[in-house]
């Protein structure tokens, strides 16, 4: 089974009908079927839950529904500590990127694998070091 972390920009897409969202769902369904086994940075839910938010497509109901969606797939979530935490603040460091973004590499380097986004203004702003953990949508 291969190891992915996925970025809360893939997630929006399972929800949302936007460019690149059958590549998301295609991740999705992977996921699902036990071909791929997804792992994300803990505040994924927060970020996930707060772009649907700010679109305004979703009524209150719908929202919550989505919240137990999210909770129901169960990707595996990692709290920010240790190595974890130290290699999220180098990789913001070194890329001059939020702490938010530079979690979801750093879980990808840690864990030795690659992040999924569809955030390519993201993998444009990595050093040649870090680039090689993203893959963005349009890559897929």
């Amino acid at each position: 089974m291969q190891l992915a972390v996925i970025d809360a920009s893939v997630i929006v897409k399972w929800f949302v009908e936007e460019e690149n969202s059958s590549k998301a769902m295609e991740i999705r369904d992977r996921y699902i079927s036990g071909e791929l086994r997804l792992i994300a940075p803990e505040i994924i839910i927060f970020e996930v839950l707060n772009a649907l938010y700010y679109k305004n497509l979703f009524s209150e109901d719908e929202m919550k529904g989505i919240g137990e969606a999210l909770q129901s797939y169960s990707i595996e979530l990692y709290s920010l500590e240790g190595e974890y935490r130290d290699k999220t603040i180098e990789v913001a460091f070194k890329n001059r990127i939020t702490i938010y973004d530079a979690a979801y590499i750093g879980l990808a380097v840690v864990k030795g694998t690659f992040m999924y986004t569809a955030d390519e203004k993201l993998k444009n702003k990595l050093t040649k070091e870090y680039k090689q953990y993203i893959r963005t949508l349009n890559e897929i």
